[in-house]
């Protein structure tokens, strides 16, 4: 796994300044993800929200050590009680928020994103369909976790399918094509600016 991803071709790194551009792309990955798990598209059955698309476009785009840094970064700003999630507001937030049903799904985001950073370091990025191949296997390992979580809290016997995972399945369809897209296209785009 030796290939560049993203955020190497966009931004190279160099002994001089390294810190700094970790820094400044950790800074910014934690920005993004903020922005974009509180952006809600109105949609049947639940409404879209963005937070699993940023999460695993990030993982690509930043590969799995420095997408790791990121993510435990904006886990941490939420554990300190910030209102970051998706579903969190002033009142609902922090580690009682984490630990409540969202806390498999986001430990599902950390495995993710560290799934997603290798199979860009392998090249799965730089096409539409190793980039939905990604999606896929990234959407998934957010799932079990968050299931399973739902499970421990509300019990094994509830209709937790129902519940955690087919509602979400028409607006991840619709993310995975959107980074499927996107990611292979910048890739295109850097391309043409370096050649």
């Amino acid at each position: 796994m030796t290939d560049k991803v993203l955020a190497d071709a966009v931004w190279p790194e160099a002994a001089r300044g390294r810190l700094l551009r970790q820094a400044a792309l950790v800074v910014a990955g934690v920005v993004f993800m903020i922005a974009m798990a509180k952006i809600r598209v109105p949609m049947w059955p639940v409404p879209i929200t963005m937070g699993t698309f940023a999460v695993l476009t990030l993982g690509a785009a930043y590969g799995p050590r420095l997408g790791l840094v990121t993510i435990l970064g904006y886990l941490l700003i939420g554990a300190l009680g910030f209102d970051v999630f998706a579903s969190s507001a002033a009142d609902n937030a922090g580690l009682s928020y984490m630990l409540g049903g969202t806390g498999g799904y986001l430990v599902g985001y950390v495995l993710a994103v560290a799934a997603l950073g290798m199979a860009a370091r392998a090249g799965w990025d730089r096409s539409v369909g190793g980039m939905a191949a990604a999606m896929l296997l990234g959407n998934a390992i957010i799932y079990v976790p968050g299931v399973a979580w739902l499970g421990v809290l509300y019990g094994w016997d509830q209709p937790l399918l129902q519940w955690g995972l087919f509602p979400f399945l028409i607006g991840d369809a619709l993310k995975l094509g959107l980074a499927a897209l996107l990611v292979p296209a910048l890739w295109k785009l850097v391309a043409k600016a370096r050649g």
